[in-house]
């Protein structure tokens, strides 16, 4: 099959398979935190233990993802090094979903219980995220082509995501929350969403076709290896610390602080976070199907330089509209439509840090004669855990000193009556709308201060490493590109 023919193919084989991954990744990292806090009712010590061990495990997974690169990079099988661990991946990560939103667990037993199945969908998720964002690099080196792989595979990670994250809390919170309560309809969607899963990842173990692999390479598994590629390749570094600076601040929308300031400052209904959502991520959708075109006409900086003041714009509005709206349906527009601004500034910082990393795998080859797609591939995942390590500890120090728990606890209180079957939806619901009547101004703008400030700051100095240390830009990539092409035709 012809290079043309096979990115064709793998145009709509490739980004397919990531749907129902995304989906899975929205419902456990999202929607984790958030299930906890309205299910059970936790004491400063049960949060506690929770937070530490959610860092704890994203902290061994980030540190398990260049490992897992490596173990990859060095797999040769007949279905290539890649698909193997998709499949074997998706499967684990399914069945570890479904265990972790079904168990009625309370109290220090749910504590030790989800303590193991996090550190379980650690292990499995990585297997086929590293898999599948590796590769990337290994379907063409073209930089046109790899921006639509790029692009086209976030489009369709943010259309399972946006899914996901529309229909989970408009299911499992307020009036149309399957069977009635929280903790049976996460139970149910989690069953759903892992089914789907591993049938859209089949489009890509099945339809894709890689550029024929070269021979593995003779060295083992290596720790050693894992960190001269990434300390070795100046440029990987300092994009690494772009993009984990960046994380940090794009995450804590989405990792709980979003969903609660939702419910507590507008009613707690799933169909508002829903919009919220939705809504925030409809301009991301068109920035993902333009951006090859854009690429091509503005330079990644520039793009970057524009999408600050994008989101700078958004952020303070956000702000401003909560402080001096006071009718409550008003200022929910006004805070979601400048979310929408905010977010899309952030999913293009996304966007170009992706690539950018992937980039960087050209310039390990013309430094010292080898790629390690896989290692470097590894590293993208590897940053997001980390940062998300820090999200959540932001976010459970919110909670703690905004005192968000004393509202939770109520909340999940009511939640496991309507469960066990002690009062009715419709007497569920009236209770859950005394507490909320009972949440203070001062929380509500604190959670909202969190979610704006923080996340502009950071992606601000994100901004401002890339600009003065990253050096890949198109033309000293388009330059090593047609190095290594010449190396090549010298070495034949």
């Amino acid at each position: 099959m012809d290079e043309q023919k096979r990115n064709r193919r793998n145009l709509w084989m490739f980004p397919l398979g990531t749907i129902g991954r995304d989906m899975t990744y929205v419902l456990f990292t999202n929607f984790l935190f958030t299930y906890v806090l309205f299910t059970r009712q936790l004491d400063a010590a049960q949060l506690s233990a929770i937070t530490a061990i959610m860092v704890a495990a994203r902290v061994f997974d980030a540190l398990n993802d260049p490992v897992m690169g490596n173990i990859i990079e060095r797999t040769r099988t007949r279905f290539g090094k890649f698909k193997p661990w998709l499949a074997i991946g998706i499967l684990a990560t399914s069945a570890v979903v479904i265990a972790t939103f079904n168990s009625t667990l309370q109290g220090w037993s749910f504590i030790a219980f989800f303590g193991v199945m996090y550190f379980l969908h650690s292990l499995a998720y990585t297997m086929h995220d590293i898999s599948y964002w590796g590769m990337v690099a290994a379907l063409s080196s073209d930089a046109d082509a790899r921006n639509r792989f790029t692009s086209r595979a976030t489009l369709f990670a943010g259309i399972g995501g946006a899914l996901a994250s529309m229909l989970i809390p408009m299911l499992t919170t307020g009036s149309l929350a399957m069977g009635g309560n929280a903790m049976t309809a996460y139970g149910r969607i989690a069953v759903v969403i892992s089914l789907l899963s591993p049938l859209f990842l089949c489009f890509t173990i099945f339809g894709v076709r890689e550029r024929p692999a070269a021979p593995a390479p003779a060295a083992p598994v290596s720790l050693r290896r894992i960190w001269a590629t990434i300390t070795g390749n100046d440029q990987l570094r300092w994009i690494a610390l772009a993009f984990l600076v960046h994380q940090i601040g794009n995450g804590l929308a989405a990792g709980g602080l979003a969903s609660t300031y939702v419910y507590l400052d507008f009613g707690y209904r799933g169909g508002l976070y829903s919009i919220f959502n939705t809504v925030g991520l409809l301009a991301t959708a068109v920035l993902m199907m333009a951006y090859p075109a854009l690429s091509r006409r503005i330079s990644r900086k520039s793009m970057m330089r524009g999408m600050v003041m994008i989101s700078a714009a958004g952020y303070a509005l956000m702000l401003l509209t909560a402080l001096w709206v006071s009718d409550s349906g008003a200022r929910f527009w006004a805070v979601t439509l400048s979310y929408m601004l905010a977010n899309f500034g952030q999913y293009s910082f996304y966007l170009i840090m992706m690539i950018s990393i992937i980039n960087t795998v050209e310039y390990n080859e013309y430094l010292y004669g080898v790629r390690d797609e896989a290692i470097i591939a590894s590293l993208r995942p590897f940053l997001t855990k980390l940062g998300s390590a820090l999200v959540v500890v932001i976010t459970s120090l919110s909670y703690l000193v905004l005192r968000v728990t004393a509202c939770t606890n109520q909340i999940s209180q009511w939640e496991n009556a309507a469960a066990s079957g002690a009062i009715t939806e419709a007497q569920k619901l009236a209770s859950i709308d005394g507490v909320l009547s009972g949440v203070q101004r001062w929380q509500t703008h604190g959670l909202l201060v969190v979610v704006t400030v923080v996340p502009f700051l950071l992606m601000l100095a994100s901004y401002f490493i890339y600009r003065r240390r990253y050096r890949l830009d198109e033309d000293e990539y388009r330059r090593i590109c047609a190095e290594l092409e010449r190396r090549k035709g010298e070495s034949v």
